[in-house]
């Protein structure tokens, strides 16, 4: 790959065999048209400047489409949106930036963690300090790590996926009023003294069923009786990294804040085997087939009232509403922070953020960068709404709470790193915890990444001084059927 290499334009004169001030002012620099189906003659008359947007995801099409004819309504500049296969994407941008016979896409939307690759091929460049990036009002920290890369802003976030703890809000309240029905009337009822003296009854609410830790939901489910449809107190996708993070998130480190830095290791430690350990645990309350089960299942058994509680990302919000709407989901649901394990471990999830990227090959800088700025500044509100995805941009009002609330999740968050020499990072996780799940040593298995990942680093073997393993202990829910992943809803 050669870097810095602009691509030349071609050039169309008219060739004549005597050369006359006349016919000098009529030469003619244009660019051919990608797809072919640019006149030259409109392009000379017209002189209007066109640029290129590439994206991969159908969803935004009717997004995109239409915010570049508002582009092109306040700037009088063209927008030729494409949408190109996900396959080998930036390798396709790379080989368009360099072939003379195609036209260069010069703004293009990627994915955070091929940001260090699109850079270092010259593919993405370090933005002006007039980019909305650097507005801090505009993007949480855990954004802006997310584009960054060797301390530069390298892109601008658009949009991002993360995960958030998913419940059954109807179900919620019909436990809290069951609860409260048998405190006023049964004996023993909360509002009844030792001595014949009355206390004030001690209601319980639904909000207070909303789980700030796995804990909590092992406790619930020891405490409290569930209504009749219900097969699974807590149940989620264990065969996807993506579900499975939050679980050590907090205690592991890929190339630091920014996921670049290649000296910021730290994937074993006493915390990371701690969460582990407790994940592993989890298995004995609710069983799950890593092979039978997946988060389309997970959804669906939501979806059917099977479910209380399950790990989601921001596509049930749309998947839900219009399953209600078809009369297909007949409860409320709610969503909230991913919980964490107990009062000593914390838990943190993972993101994705797809990112406007200028590219370093474009000869309309500036100009993709009007559109960047206009897309993220003028245009976002129209995200959701249009597209599904959720704005990397801190809106000052959301169309509904669940919005809020997937963006606090996204603050909270780990961007997915960007380091090449890493890229098999999320697979090698992926089967630790697959491993872990089926029984193996959570000890072993995550020294034994640590050393892998760092022997990738380092270009020579590393070897982990092994940490003395620590006891955690989830204490199993009375009424809980071990194993079955189902809950004895009559505990009496």
């Amino acid at each position: 790959m050669r870097h810095g290499r602009m691509k030349k334009r071609l050039l169309c004169a008219a060739a004549v065999l005597v050369i006359v001030a006349a016919a000098a002012a009529v030469i003619v620099m244009y660019r051919t048209s990608r797809d072919g189906t640019g006149d030259a003659l409109s392009e000379i008359g017209n002189r209007k400047e066109t640029i290129r947007l590439w994206y991969t995801d159908d969803a935004l099409t009717d997004y995109l489409s239409s915010k570049a004819l508002e582009f092109y309504d306040s700037t009088d500049i063209r927008v030729d949106v494409r949408l190109v296969s996900g396959l080998e994407y930036l390798e396709a941008v790379n080989a368009a930036s360099l072939d003379e016979e195609t036209a260069t896409p010069d703004l293009y939307i990627l994915s955070n963690d091929s940001l260090e690759k699109a850079y270092l091929a010259g593919l993405a460049t370090q933005l002006p300090d007039t980019a909305p990036v650097y507005e801090e009002q505009l993007f949480t920290q855990s954004a802006r790590n997310a584009v960054m890369y060797d301390g530069k802003y390298v892109a601008c976030p658009m949009y991002f996926e993360t995960s958030a703890l998913l419940y059954n809000k109807t179900y919620l309240q019909q436990i809290a009023d069951e609860a409260n029905r048998a405190g006023s009337d049964g004996e023993g009822a909360p509002g009844e003294g030792q001595a014949g003296e009355t206390e004030a009854v001690q209601t319980v609410t639904a909000e207070q069923l909303i789980p700030a830790s796995i804990v909590d939901i092992l406790t619930f489910a020891d405490q409290y009786s569930t209504p009749e449809n219900v097969e699974y107190f807590f149940r989620w996708d264990v065969s996807d990294i993506f579900y499975n993070y939050f679980f050590i998130g907090d205690y592991i480190s890929v190339g630091g804040a920014a996921g670049d830095d290649k000296s910021q290791i730290d994937i074993y430690n006493t915390e990371s085997v701690s969460s582990l350990k407790v994940y592993q645990e989890m298995n004995q309350f609710f069983s799950i087939d890593t092979k039978e089960t997946n988060y389309d299942t997970i959804m669906q058994e939501f979806q059917d009232g099977k479910t209380i509680y399950t790990i989601a990302t921001s596509d049930c919000i749309r998947k839900l509403d219009k399953a209600a709407e078809n009369g297909e989901f007949a409860y409320e649901y709610g969503i909230a922070k991913l919980p964490d394990i107990n009062q000593e471990l914390a838990t943190r999830g993972m993101s994705v953020t797809n990112a406007l990227v200028i590219n370093g090959y474009s000869e309309h800088k500036e100009s993709a960068g009007r559109l960047m700025q206009y897309l993220i500044k003028n245009a976002n509100a129209d995200l959701y709404s249009m597209t599904g995805k959720l704005s990397s941009v801190i809106q000052d009002t959301y169309g509904n709470a669940h919005e809020a609330v997937f963006m606090e999740n996204y603050k909270e968050s780990v961007p997915i790193p960007k380091m090449l020499e890493t890229g098999n990072f999320w697979v090698e996780l992926e089967i630790c915890f697959a491993r872990v799940w089926g029984g193996a040593d959570a000890n072993t298995q995550l020294r034994q990444l640590s050393e892998q990942i760092k022997t990738q680093l380092a270009g020579e073997p590393v070897t982990e001084e092994p940490i003395e393993d620590p006891q955690v202990e989830l204490l199993p829910a009375v009424g809980y059927e071990e194993g079955t992943g189902e809950l004895d809803v009559d505990p009496e």
